[in-house]
């Protein structure tokens, strides 16, 4: 391939959209074109580690932050980010322009669709790359086009190509419009001009959502599985050294987890953790800790720095025995541990793709946004799972908790999961190999690319 294929990739500064977004970027360079990740100065710090680090280019732009790295912040300002970024990327595409390396193409992050306004700006096509599953980006689109309406009437709704979906399947941004209405308009903006894109990436694979892909596709959407987005050591093993994202924006504590976990027994370690951005109310912590110690399994915590002070006086010396709690780890070696029995999740988009490439069944705990969505497919779809069960106040008990734990673990519906799980686990690995679905998709976007 000629050295001039030069792609921009553009991410939101979030680590649930970076890291999958820079393993596409890894993919395509390795069919050999030149690739650069451009995020923004929230992370600047983070993202010094990447830098010269792999086969991908890191390029940060300024979103008028500056290196503070306030993501609750960053949410809040929507609008200030798009003005400012979007003046950044035109910058950055006029000073490539007179480099050696102009760039061809823009990929860009899906919640930032005015990037494609940008690189038209400049003679360039573009495709948004989406980092929730397929069936959710057809749920908002539906809502776009009218024919799901707000607020939603009635015990379920019923959708081309999904399952028949009740009110707590779908997006608290729908469920409960009036708490979010700057992400609820950022959602139907994603749609304001996809269909102009030559391509739409999704961070998914053909068999997982078979017969929603084929949905988009009969609309004549120009759709492109690309996934599973995780390290290639963990699917095809055909690129070297990607071992790990190589990003974190909390400091994992690799040597805590891994001994401890070196100690444990097959499959008997139940895993939990609930990302980077979820934080559970008081009562919830509470009933939670209750749970994994009455479920009598050991337990592996991520509990996030900032969320320890709910943890019960006590708790930790209580659990020695059984439990560890750490405030964050390298979860995708964790969960390719033979001792992880099940993920108790709460179902973010890469946390759910990440199990079913290691074949972990999981506890699905759902918090907001597409998470509730997931849920649903983990449980009725792909059955490799089962979801806690939420009572009148809103709260999972610490008997449901357990409950599903031990049902996970040791029941006989656990064996069954367990079984679907592998079954994923072989498909996203075949998705990416050479050959695969996934791989076929990335190896014709370059070949178009090159030949244009």
């Amino acid at each position: 391939m000629e050295r001039e294929t030069h792609i921009l990739v553009i991410t939101y500064p979030l680590q649930g959209h970076i890291n999958p977004m820079l393993q596409f970027s890894k993919r395509l360079a390795s069919k050999g074109a030149r690739v650069t990740l451009v995020t923004t100065s929230t992370i600047r710090n983070s993202m010094q580690a990447l830098q010269g680090a792999s086969s991908v280019n890191i390029e940060i732009i300024s979103d008028g932050s500056e290196g503070d790295e306030n993501l609750e912040n960053l949410i809040a300002t929507l609008d200030r980010f798009k003005v400012i970024v979007s003046q950044s990327l035109a910058e950055y595409i006029e000073k490539l322009d007179s480099s050696n390396y102009p760039p061809k193409f823009v990929v860009y992050d899906f919640v930032l669709p005015w990037a494609l306004d940008v690189a038209k700006k400049y003679g360039l096509d573009g495709a948004p790359f989406f980092t929730q599953s397929c069936a959710v980006s057809v749920i908002y689109y539906h809502l776009k086009q009218g024919t799901i309406r707000l607020p939603i009437e009635g015990p379920t709704v019923s959708l081309p190509s999904l399952p028949k979906l009740t009110i707590d399947d779908i997006s608290s941004f729908l469920s409960n419009p009036s708490s979010y209405p700057p992400l609820l308009n950022l959602a139907l903006d994603l749609f304001s001009n996809f269909l102009e894109a030559k391509w739409l990436f999704f961070s998914s694979f053909m068999d997982l959502e078979l017969e929603v892909v084929n949905w988009m596709a009969s609309q004549q959407w120009p759709i492109k599985t690309i996934g599973p987005t995780i390290p290639s050591m963990y699917l095809d093993k055909r690129l070297e050294n990607d071992k790990e994202y190589g990003l974190h924006l909390f400091k994992p504590d690799v040597d805590a987890c891994i001994k401890w976990l070196d100690t444990k027994e097959t499959h008997s370690v139940v895993y939990t953790s609930f990302g980077s951005l979820a934080s559970l109310g008081e009562e919830q912590m509470q009933e939670l800790t209750w749970g994994l110690k009455n479920s009598s399994c050991y337990f592996l915590w991520i509990v996030r720095e900032t969320e320890q002070k709910k943890l019960p006086t006590n708790f930790l010396q209580e659990t020695a025995g059984k439990g560890l709690v750490v405030s964050w780890c390298p979860q995708l070696e964790v969960l390719a541990h033979k001792a992880i029995g099940c993920f108790m999740t709460h179902c973010g988009w890469n946390s759910t793709l990440e199990a079913l490439s290691l074949g972990v069944p999981m506890v699905a705990m759902p918090q907001w946004t597409d998470q509730l969505t997931n849920a649903k497919f983990i449980v009725d779809v792909w059955k490799v799972g089962v979801r806690i069960k939420l009572d009148e106040r809103g709260i999972a008990t610490k008997e449901e908790i357990e409950l599903c734990i031990r049902e996970v673990i040791g029941g006989e519906r656990g064996k069954e999961m367990r079984g679907n799980s592998i079954r994923w686990k072989e498909l996203a690995k075949e998705a990416m190999d050479e050959g695969g679905s996934s791989d076929k998709n990335i190896e014709d976007f370059v070949a178009k690319l090159v030949c244009s």
